[in-house]
């Protein structure tokens, strides 16, 4: 049985096709289009998907959408009802949408599938989930678990914004929630608006500022804008808010609490909003574990599954990791709303048909999250030789060993290898590599190849074996989805002047043997690299470990600030000319910046809208 998921028409739209209950591929649609976020119908994802299956539409037994477009609606008309008259500008510019666009969407998904097989029984076959039931399952069904209470935290979905979700085998129910407006993910993208970032794209900035900064205001919202309770639910005091009845986060009143206007996209970023950040992380975190801990003694589980888009606060995952209230936490690394196609297509086999769930043997069913397109190494030639590149073509052990040298030599160096990644981290297949060593590698890369914010912090990926002996984690983190902090004897002794820095002067001060991926509080977002779901990025990483002694590279994702991740082998060569880039492998092909025509440099800089 085939079954196609979709998520559609909000942000980060996305099709997965499962195959008899296995995952075969999944991809976002920002991918094909190079448009970040892309909330339209995921056309070119579907085709991928289908393609990836050797199957077109006539080989799909049902299409799930990933959410209920009606109860969404609900919730919109009983929001401005219950918040009338205030809000009425935002309610007569949102419902000529809803009553045009997203009202019917059913229709608009038949119309639009109809165009790959127009004489399918969209009527009997095209089916519905429920927003967090989507994210539940994606989180539940691919993990290595065989029961588990899954825990769901994002902005909204129709009504919840966050529900917990027993997972027994081939059975997930949702037993309670938490409702609009009261939201975990809605307050700290308050705090993403007010510190001047993108809601919906900026709170990883966020998360990444908090170290510089102090929680000094986390009392301040602890006591005037959220009532916490001990199990982990709280209420919001909406009069601080403008999301249910305006086109902004915040109000006036919220900016008089802590005594400074929002911050200005190009605005300077000053000490005040870096303890903002730190504030905010500080009061997630604490939510977060409120939520586990009364869970895990409510329950008696062992295991926890995490999605939604709050799940991607690897921060706050590393504490309930180490929390150690539950034994297991497994976080699904598609967890946004691109992760809600996968999960709608789950729901739709285990839940609606009933059908068993594969034996896994105790791994993860995500296959390293290596769910997206891939290509054969006379495709790559050609597709490089059409777009104007010089390359050469080494056998495989080689070009490991060419590019380990490379990056021993303080290059740095476009990855591209096997499958693209679903979700939003790069994991070795898409990803701008670097030496963790250079104390100057983590600024250089930020200013000069994905030009963003120096503060922005990059992620190591480690060796399995080897990730005990730097990092204090004992764990698999294969989705870098896991802070934890540098082990205590790789860490450097600072001085009293350095330690006498705030904020962002402290970011040129080496604090580790691997400077580049050492934050400033020490702690490092960790991905363990696994001989067997990405066996050429692993001997990298071990080649480079034989000339160096360290197991460790920069991971980032391979593109500039505000372009999604690069999908096709023409992507990377224009990303490649258009930043500073030293080196680029692309299967077994290897460019050098300087082997190329300097007429195909692009300026990317300013080719994409910044995030």
């Amino acid at each position: 049985m085939r079954i196609l998921g979709l998520s559609a028409y909000y942000h980060d739209s996305a099709a997965a096709l499962i195959d008899d209950g296995r995952i075969v591929a999944a991809a976002q649609e920002e991918r094909f289009t190079r448009k970040k976020h892309d909330a339209g119908f995921p056309k070119n994802a579907i085709e991928y998907c289908l393609r990836a299956n050797d199957a077109d539409m006539h080989d799909v037994d049902y299409v799930v959408f990933y959410d209920k477009p009606f109860l969404k609606f609900e919730r919109l008309l009983e929001t401005y009802v219950a918040f009338a008259p205030r809000g009425f500008s935002s309610f007569r510019m949102a419902i000529p949408v809803w009553l045009r666009e997203k009202l019917f969407q059913k229709d608009l998904l038949r119309k639009s599938l109809k165009t790959h097989l127009p004489d399918f029984d969209w009527q009997e076959r095209l089916l519905f989930s429920e927003h967090h039931l989507s994210h539940a399952a994606s989180a539940f069904f691919p993990s290595p678990f065989d029961d588990a209470v899954v825990l769901t935290m994002d902005g909204v979905g129709e009504w919840a914004t966050s529900s917990v979700a027993m997972g027994t085998g081939s059975k997930l129910e949702v037993t309670k929630e938490l409702h609009f407006p009261h939201s975990l993910g809605l307050l700290y993208s308050a705090f993403t608006y007010y510190t001047g970032f993108k809601v919906n794209s900026g709170e990883y900035k966020v998360m990444g500022l908090a170290p510089y900064g102090e929680p000094k205001y986390a009392p301040i919202i602890f006591e005037h804008l959220l009532d916490l309770k001990d199990d982990g639910s709280f209420r919001l005091d909406q009069s601080y808010f403008d999301y249910c009845t305006g086109l902004t986060m915040t109000n006036d009143r919220f900016a008089d609490l802590f005594g400074e206007p929002v911050r200005g996209e190009d605005d300077l970023l000053t000490q005040f909003h870096m303890d903002i950040a730190a504030s905010i992380q500080a009061v997630t975190e604490e939510v977060v574990l409120r939520m586990t801990r009364a869970l895990a003694q409510e329950t008696g589980s062992r295991n926890l599954c995490l999605a939604g888009g709050v799940a991607l606060n690897c921060v706050a995952n590393g504490k309930v990791l180490r929390d150690e209230t539950f034994e297991n936490v497994w976080v699904q690394p598609a967890a946004g709303d691109a992760g809600g196609a996968l999960g709608a297509a789950l729901c739709g086999y285990h839940l609606f048909k009933e059908q068993p769930r594969p034996v896994n043997n105790g791994r993860d069913a995500m296959a390293g999250s290596y769910l997206g397109p891939t290509f054969a190494q006379s495709e790559i030639e050609q597709r490089l030789t059409d777009a104007g590149a010089k390359y050469t073509v080494l056998e495989e052990g080689q070009m490991i060993d060419r590019v380990a040298d490379d990056l021993a030599d303080g290059r740095a160096v476009g990855w591209f290898q096997g499958r693209m990644e679903f979700g939003p981290r790069a994991l070795g297949g898409r990803s701008i590599l670097g030496d963790p060593r250079s104390p100057s590698m983590q600024k250089n890369l930020n200013l000069k190849v994905k030009y963003r914010e120096s503060f922005r912090p990059f992620a190591p990926s480690v060796l399995r074996e080897d990730v005990a002996d730097w990092f204090e984690l004992e764990a698999d983190s294969p989705y870098m989805l896991i802070v934890a902090d540098v082990r205590p004897d790789k860490r450097r002794a600072m001085s009293d002047a350095e330690q006498a820095l705030f904020g962002i002067d402290k970011l040129n001060v080496a604090r580790s043997e691997i400077p580049a991926v050492t934050h400033v509080d020490y702690s490092a977002r960790i991905q363990t690299v696994h001989a067997d779901t990405n066996p050429r990025y692993h001997a990298l990483i071990n080649r480079f470990k034989d000339k160096t002694g360290c197991p460790v590279l920069v991971n980032t994702s391979f593109n500039v600030r505000g372009e999604p991740i690069v999908c096709t082998p023409e992507d990377a060569f224009h990303c490649f000319m258009g930043t500073e880039l030293d080196v680029l492998a692309v299967g077994n092909c290897v460019l050098a910046k300087d082997d190329q025509d300097p007429k195909l440099k692009r300026d990317y800089k300013d080719a994409f809208e910044l995030d």
